[in-house]
């Protein structure tokens, strides 16, 4: 990502336009830091793994009151689980970081790279690598087969790098935002209630 964004950045011509897709507002904090001085940046929420329309539409409006704090484009696309469900068909029981993920990944990021070449953006990428809990290089993959299928470039990245998820975290306490406590599908969040269960058993 850092030889991209240096390129790109000394070229002596118009920034180029980079649609950031966002998981959540914490995620998208210290990403878009990492960005926004070198790209014109709109971010995209686009996740129908989110268990419920509650939850989506608050990540949505954290995401879009973050935005406005930063000064960022946010576009929102409705809430529609049936097309997460149906990808996930099969892998329901499948440990995290599995097929599952990678299906979800694709879904995500086959519809912010569509969106991305309808718009005229020149890149497009994705803060779900600032998780300590998503696999690059598995994120990276579902990127790049979306750019060869809809022929646009993707920004590669491994955001948590750095001490990238560290500062997300320090940024949302600024900034005040609301913090899940699980990826977002229902899967996850069964795992996560899982964990925390044995957790207190264990205590």
């Amino acid at each position: 990502m850092e030889k991209i964004i240096s390129e790109e950045y000394n070229r002596d011509m118009p920034r180029k336009k980079l649609l950031l897709h966002a998981c959540c507002a914490p995620c998208a904090t210290a990403c878009l830091e990492r960005v926004k001085d070198f790209f014109d940046v709109a971010v995209f929420f686009y996740n129908p793994n989110i268990d419920c329309r509650e939850e989506y539409e608050k990540r949505a409006e954290e995401l879009k009151r973050l935005c406005g704090i930063v000064g960022t484009e946010c576009v929102t696309e409705d809430y529609c689980a049936d097309e997460f469900l149906y990808a996930a068909q099969g892998t329901e029981d499948m440990p995290e970081g599995g097929e599952r993920c990678a299906r979800c990944f694709k879904l995500r990021l086959e519809r912010t790279a569509a969106l991305a070449a309808e718009k005229g953006f020149d890149y497009f990428g994705t803060t779900l690598t600032v998780s300590p809990h998503k696999n690059a290089e598995q994120v990276n993959a579902a990127g790049f087969a979306a750019a060869e299928k809809y022929g646009i470039k993707f920004l590669p990245s491994d955001f948590k790098k750095k001490g990238g998820y560290a500062r997300s975290v320090e940024l949302s306490r600024l900034y005040g935002l609301y913090r899940q406590n699980y990826c977002g599908c229902i899967f996850s969040k069964r795992e996560s209630e899982r964990m925390r269960v044995k957790s207190a058993s264990e205590k």
